[in-house]
């Protein structure tokens, strides 16, 4: 919840900041284009980060039950062919 807010209230605080620049409507519109785009970007970083650990994490949980079912096939009471 914190992270939204202060989300929201960076946003608009750029926002209100390019709304009132002492600037043409050519700057301030492309200001406020490059605003949409960095904060477009950032969810799709924020996404693809995202993404990266889930796979990250159903990789490791394949590899840990490999090793597990290994362990439970080794016979660790046997004596070896003694």
């Amino acid at each position: 919840m914190q992270a939204a807010i202060s989300f929201g209230i960076s946003l608009a605080a750029v926002a209100y900041g390019i709304a009132k620049l002492p600037v043409g409507a050519w700057e301030r519109g492309f200001l406020a284009l490059g605003l949409v785009f960095v904060v477009t970007s950032s969810f799709t970083l924020a996404k693809c980060v995202r993404d990266r650990q889930e796979v990250e994490e159903v990789t490791n949980r394949v590899d840990k039950a490999r090793i597990d079912k290994l362990l439970i096939e080794q016979d660790v009471f046997s004596n070896g062919g003694v």
